[in-house]
């Protein structure tokens, strides 16, 4: 069996880590989704979509992702059912993240010096007409 799910979408909320009692990190978290379809009015129709990362995937998400930013995540549906306060049972479908790729830049702006880290980097420039000088291909050797 197949069970393998990837979704592109927008946190609806700062992501909540825990502690299980065992002392495991678990972070859940909810992503918007626009759907293909359209409401019978027109409008946009969204999916929100719960997910649950655990250990070092449930760490960074908490540590980096804020409500709005885009995300990818990568893992497999998961249902389960529970009790719910008033008696009656509940049933959710989720997905259990085996990985969470953030999807935009950070700003450089003051958000980056409350989360300690960084800017976005792009690496060091290249001077591509410097790398040109130095070819020397003869038309013998071009294939076509």
């Amino acid at each position: 069996m197949i069970n393998r799910v990837v979704l592109v979408g927008r946190l609806t909320r700062d992501p909540e880590l825990r502690k299980t009692t065992s002392g495991n990190q678990v972070c859940t978290f909810t992503i918007a989704i626009d759907n293909r379809q359209k409401n019978p009015d027109g409008s946009k129709s969204t999916s929100f979509i719960p997910c649950t990362a655990w250990m070092s995937t449930a760490e960074t998400t908490s540590k980096y992702a804020r409500k709005g930013l885009l995300v990818g995540v990568e893992g497999r549906l998961n249902q389960r059912s529970y009790i719910k306060a008033d008696g009656s049972k509940a049933s959710v479908i989720e997905v259990i993240c085996d990985s969470v790729q953030f999807l935009e830049r950070r700003e450089e702006t003051v958000a980056n010096e409350e989360m300690d880290v960084p800017p976005f980097d792009d690496g060091p420039a290249i001077d591509e007409a410097k790398n040109l000088d130095s070819i020397e291909i003869t038309d013998d050797d071009l294939p076509f």
